[in-house]
């Protein structure tokens, strides 16, 4: 069955897309206007290394068998689509227009699947035993999330790591590490159902290439746990967040390989919170195998990029964690340092925004 999706975010919402494009589904994606015109007129590229191969296949999404168009946020109408993917980053949400149709979104009751690294506040909300209210400093508007039902939103953690080509164009994108998408599943039967086709369409996708049909890495992993993709929280804390330094930034295989005990102690102090939280040591993600992968991260994260850029807001995943820590009376002081340091650098942001 085909199903209609609409997605909030083209840039890392392509990569999504693009797999799901070989289910023969249609996607709408949700940007900015110079970007939807290149999208609706030159389909989008993704760039994906497979294991054996020396050059990367490249997805055009105009020869996959589904059908993708894009557009603003405007005049859109999500009771006419099976599934909503939320691709941007959390503070883009309370944008003008943006936020509109959020509200709409969670107003129409339409299965929600979330590729954010910071989870949605209602998904928050289908973990037991928080205080939720104590939660909302870490978000940029927590009110935007307020009209959703918790049982409608899903969160998908969003593993792979991808990269606009430096050299590239707006609808294009570059794969750095080709790992699997983790999809909880929904509240709700029939919407997990919808997102167990969903991996079956991508488990299923072949590639033509000169050689015959091949298999394509980044699959989408459906599981019962809802504590799944928290796995993602260690490696932001221990990673990402990390590539932000008080003066600049660093990349992410730094952040993580020039002080590795460091590295292994937060990593590990979040995964501990998560088994506190529910979460089985099966859901998560040992340290040596994140540690292996964050040796091919050659690039500062993006939370990194967008404070060295001047941004007044970003997703405070860090604070996130800080937070729920607290409430199970539990710190560290690494990641006390962290959530210091963007808290810091955010300040001066918007400072420097406001004098100019």
């Amino acid at each position: 069955m085909a199903y209609d999706i609409l997605m909030m975010g083209a840039s890392y919402g392509s990569l999504l897309a693009s797999k799901l494009l070989f289910g023969g589904h249609s996607i709408h994606l949700v940007c900015l206007p110079a970007e939807a015109d290149l999208i609706n007129a030159e389909g989008f590229r993704v760039r994906l290394p497979v294991r054996g191969r020396q050059d990367p296949v490249v997805l055009e999404s105009r020869k996959l068998p589904g059908k993708v168009t894009a557009g603003s946020a405007a005049g859109i109408d999500p009771r006419r689509y099976d599934l909503v993917g939320l691709c941007m980053q959390e503070p883009q949400y309370r944008s003008p227009g943006v936020r509109e149709l959020l509200d709409a979104v969670a107003k129409s009751r339409v299965p929600c699947m979330s590729i954010m690294n910071m989870p949605p506040l209602p998904y928050m909300k289908r973990i037991p035993g928080l205080d939720y209210a104590a939660l909302e400093p870490a978000y940029t508007d927590p009110r935007v999330w307020d009209s959703f039902d918790p049982k409608t939103i899903t969160l998908n953690s969003p593993d792979p790591q991808a990269i606009r080509p430096p050299d590239g164009k707006a609808n294009e994108l570059l794969v750095t590490l080709p790992t699997n998408f983790k999809c909880a599943r929904f509240d709700d039967e029939k919407a997990t159902n919808l997102v167990r086709q969903l991996e079956k369409d991508v488990e299923a996708a072949r590639f033509e290439t000169p050689e015959g049909k091949i298999e394509l890495p980044v699959k989408l992993k459906v599981h019962d746990s809802i504590f799944v993709p928290l796995a993602k929280w260690a490696m932001l804390l221990a990673g990402n967040y990390r590539c932000v330094t008080k003066d600049g930034m660093r990349t992410a295989q730094e952040a993580v390989h020039s002080d590795i005990e460091t590295s292994r102690s937060v990593y590990n102090f979040v995964n501990d919170l998560c088994v506190k939280l529910g979460a089985n040591r099966s859901d998560l993600v040992p340290f040596e195998k994140y540690a292996a992968a964050a040796q091919s991260l050659s690039r500062p994260a993006s939370a990194a990029r967008a404070l060295n850029n001047g941004a007044p807001n970003i997703e405070r995943a860090d604070k996130l964690v800080q937070l729920i820590a607290k409430q199970k009376g539990l710190s560290h002081p690494a990641i006390d340092a962290i959530v210091a340091l963007v808290d810091a650098r955010l300040e001066a942001n918007r400072k420097a925004a406001a004098t100019r």
